[in-house]
């Protein structure tokens, strides 16, 4: 992949010897850097582990070779350490990120987010960025001492601002956390989070582009008004005339992730060349974002999201599949509300004498936590019989 020559460690780069540290001290002499701990350990969580069953767009019965949240946050990983390589920000850092920006996500993608939240909508409701920081210091117990995986404060922050400054009224884990961690909810994130954020969007937009093609809900004559894609592929089709499609949808991709690197590099170094940030605080303290695309290719990238839309997101059939899936979950949670019975036996005991709202985090987190699997499994269970989800 064909990136602008990589930088020394920028001054304004994350530096893990400079972390503001744990809520739980640990002793040192890892041979490791706090911010590489970090990333490890999100590898070897569980909630890690249980991304290869939950839905990206396509539910994983469909077929082995379309994206999962797993394959998704690892295309993010290797988007985010091109960039924040060639950026000479801390790698690990934004690998950290990556991996971690996913792990709240609930079974069966936006849809089962959408559903959870209406469901927690008079408990403080559900949002998978702030249920991924509950997650990493709350649900994850592998640890004698403490609860979570005791993660940076950097990590902590980069999560809870995957979209941002925190404005408004605080999401309910977020609210939570914050009664025990300032995490400069005001400011933006460090670079790497930043660029974690970025190599998000740039993976999903490629890899529904093509998860699209392969499924055959729209063809690459649809793409060619695209500005950005109608040029690659004009391009690709001077070159290879005769290419058969499925090497083609691949040259297609590779060439837009080469393409979107390329421009948020050489746009951040533009924009680091007039703010000339000192350090990494003042990369926070800035008030808008260093790490973005040009104009033009901000435009072209939303022109994609905005025809991902309906020809994806919204199409017949991912709509019927979703829309099953979402009845999966609200049966679930009033099921567990209304009988904590039917909860495994350690929810269960998590959940009894609590009051009403902590029961239906409580809930959430169960279902939240659940693979796509393991929710067809919990509902063939329950209510004796199987949704059909196509």
């Amino acid at each position: 992949m064909a990136v602008a020559g990589a930088e020394p460690r920028a001054p304004w780069a994350s530096k893990a010897e400079e972390s503001r540290g744990r809520l739980y001290p640990e002793p040192g002499g890892d041979a490791r850097s706090a911010f590489r701990r970090d990333a490890d350990r999100i590898i070897h969580s569980s909630a890690f582990r249980r991304l290869a069953y939950k839905t990206q767009v396509f539910a994983h019965h469909e077929g082995d070779h379309y994206r999962t949240r797993l394959t998704h946050t690892l295309e993010v990983v290797q988007v985010a350490r091109s960039i924040a390589r060639a950026l000479g920000l801390d790698e690990d850092l934004s690998e950290a990120l990556a991996l971690a920006h996913d792990l709240g996500h609930p079974p069966f993608a936006h849809a089962g987010e959408r559903v959870l939240d209406a469901c927690m909508a008079t408990y403080g409701g559900f949002d998978h960025n702030a249920q991924s920081l509950r997650v990493v210091t709350r649900l994850e117990n592998r640890y004698p001492d403490f609860d979570g995986l005791n993660l940076s404060w950097e990590v902590h922050e980069g999560i809870v601002k995957h979209n941002g400054p925190q404005q408004g009224a605080l999401p309910h884990a977020v609210a939570v956390h914050a009664e025990r961690q300032d995490l400069w909810l005001w400011s933006w994130p460090s670079a790497e989070a930043q660029v974690a954020a970025i190599a998000d969007d740039i993976a999903y937009d490629v890899h529904d582009l093509d998860d699209g093609l392969r499924a055959g809900l729209f063809g690459t004559e649809e793409l060619t008004v695209l500005p950005l894609v109608g040029g690659i592929i004009a391009g690709i089709e001077e070159r290879w005339p005769a290419m058969d499609r499925a090497r083609f949808i691949h040259e297609l991709g590779r060439r837009m992730i080469t393409a979107l690197i390329n421009d948020v590099v050489a746009e951040t170094r533009r924009r680091i060349a007039i703010a000339r940030p000192a350090d990494a605080d003042a990369i926070r303290r800035l008030g808008a974002p260093m790490v973005g695309f040009s104009e033009a290719t901000a435009q072209a990238e939303r022109a994609v999201k905005a025809f991902l839309f309906p020809h994806m997101y919204r199409h017949p059939r991912v709509m019927s599949e979703m829309e099953a899936a979402g009845d999966v979950v609200r049966d679930l949670f009033r099921r567990y509300m209304a009988d904590t019975s039917a909860l495994p036996e350690e929810w269960r005991a998590s959940v009894e004498g609590r009051a009403e709202a902590a029961r239906a985090r409580r809930i959430a987190d169960f279902l939240a936590g659940q693979t796509d699997r393991y929710a067809l499994a919990e509902y063939a269970r329950l209510f004796d019989r199987a949704p059909e989800l196509r």
